[in-house]
């Protein structure tokens, strides 16, 4: 254990977001999600799991040390519903509520058509796997920079 880490961050994914750089994106995915094989196709290859952590749990932990892109219009990215793109199920409304949080600030959510959603997913720096259970909680993190002190 680390003094000011959030316990959910393990080595594994602490090494993972430290190597990340600007422009890199992460997954964060609920339980359905195919994370080992799209996570065969990332940067990292394999997929790193929190188990037993639910989405929003493991978003607010990987925002307490994980700057989102400031240069993109939409630096989250949420899976859509299929067939019903604008819906914003409850477990996006809760990632919604930790973003702007995290951020102190709201910062709408962009999204991705669900097919989409795993292609771009594909081409990630790396996949973590959670146990929500609850469907259409997929989102990816676009990494930002840390400004200089001044």
């Amino acid at each position: 254990m680390l003094k000011g880490i959030d316990p959910l961050l393990h080595a594994d994914v602490l090494a993972t977001l430290c190597a990340m750089g600007h422009g890199d994106d992460v997954v964060i995915a609920d339980a359905n999600f195919p994370a080992d094989s799209v996570a065969r196709h990332t940067t990292l290859g394999k997929v790193l799991r929190l188990d037993g952590a639910d989405v929003p749990q493991a978003v607010r932990a990987v925002l307490s040390v994980f700057p989102l892109d400031t240069f993109v219009d939409a630096p989250v990215l949420r899976m859509e519903v299929v067939g019903k793109p604008g819906e914003l199920p409850e477990v996006q409304s809760d990632v919604q509520a930790v973003v702007n949080q995290a951020e102190s600030r709201p910062w709408p959510l962009g999204s991705l058509e669900r097919m989409a959603f795993y292609e771009r997913a594909k081409k990630s720096y790396a996949v973590i796997a959670t146990s929500e259970r609850r469907f259409y909680g997929c989102f990816i993190l676009k990494k930002g920079v840390i400004a200089p002190d001044v």
